[in-house]
């Protein structure tokens, strides 16, 4: 099954995605903030994509990127960056504008899914 972890703390936001890949047959989990994602990105089965907010409390996008890209084990999931500041987004990154479009954001996961 494809995994994805969604990483924003909107919530709004967060429950409309979550359900988006769902309906697409995602495996979806779901954290608020960076540290959230640490803790589930800890777990045996990892995400096969990562769709990364920037701007979070606790641990902000940019802190949880560079940890993931640090731990080997991490460093290979790729991760999207759906932000309204893409100037704020780690350098080599695919970053989605927001709001984003479902359509294109569904097309780069897939992708990822396919070839990871």
């Amino acid at each position: 099954m494809k995994r994805v972890l969604i990483v924003e703390d909107e919530r709004d936001l967060l429950d409309s995605l979550q359900e988006f890949f769902e309906d697409e047959g995602f495996a979806v989990q779901t954290a608020n903030n960076g540290a959230e994602a640490l803790s589930l990105l800890d777990a045996e089965e990892l995400p096969q994509v990562v769709l990364l907010d920037l701007t979070m409390p606790v641990l902000d996008g940019n802190e949880l990127y560079a940890r993931m890209r640090s731990e080997p084990r991490l460093a290979g999931i790729p991760v999207i960056v759906s932000t309204s500041d893409p100037s704020r987004a780690p350098s080599g990154v695919l970053i989605m504008k927001k709001p984003v479009n479902l359509n294109s954001l569904l097309g780069a996961v897939q992708s990822h899914c396919q070839s990871g």
